[in-house]
C-alpha cells in the first residue's frame, strides 16, 4: 500500500469509489443519485485541491481530499472502497492526512461527517461541535473539529 497524489485522470474511478462507499450504509440507489453532485470528485476538483489516493494491488482502495485556509483545513472527502473497509485503509489515510496538516502548520481541521463515520473520526480526537441538516429529512450531519495545537499539547 502506498499513498500518492491523485491525478485528474483518476476522477471517474474516485467518484465511483465514493458512490460505492457511501452506499455501504444502504442509503439506496435513488439517494446516492440525488447526492451525485455532492459526491462527485471531478477533474477540476482534483486539479484545484489536494487529493491523495491509497493504492492497494494497483487499485484505488481509498482517498482523501482537503482544502487549506490560512492555518485551518477542511477535510472535504475521506472514502474507502467497501471491500477495504475494516482493513486499516481509513487509519492509514487519516494518519497521512494528519501528517500533511502538520507539514502545513494547520492548527484546526473541520469536517462534515456522515453520521455512520462519526465514531471513526472520534478515534482520532475529532469532537462534534455542531450539526447541519442533511438533504434527508430529519437527518443531521455532525460537524466535527480537531484542534491540533491542543492535541500536540496533550501528548
Amino acid at each position: 500500500m502506498h499513498i500518492i497524489p491523485a491525478h485528474f485522470s483518476d476522477a471517474k474511478a474516485i467518484t465511483e469509489l465514493t458512490l460505492r462507499s457511501k452506499n455501504y450504509w444502504n442509503y439506496g440507489e435513488a439517494q446516492i443519485e440525488a447526492w451525485y453532485e455532492e459526491l462527485e470528485v471531478s477533474e477540476a476538483f482534483i486539479h484545484s485541491n489536494a487529493v491523495y489516493k491509497l493504492l492497494a494491488n494497483d487499485k484505488i482502495a481509498g482517498f482523501y481530499a482537503y482544502t487549506l485556509e490560512s492555518h485551518s483545513a477542511v477535510l472535504e472527502f475521506l472514502f474507502i472502497a467497501p471491500e477495504y473497509i475494516g482493513k486499516g485503509i481509513g487509519k492509514a489515510l487519516m494518519n497521512h492526512f494528519l501528517q500533511e496538516m502538520h507539514l502545513h502548520k494547520v492548527s484546526v481541521i473541520t469536517l462534515d461527517a456522515d453520521p455512520h463515520a462519526e465514531g471513526f473520526y472520534q478515534k482520532f480526537g475529532f469532537i462534534t461541535v455542531d450539526q447541519r441538516l442533511s438533504t434527508i429529512a430529519g437527518r443531521y450531519l455532525p460537524i466535527m473539529q480537531l484542534n491540533l495545537e491542543t492535541k500536540i499539547e496533550n501528548i
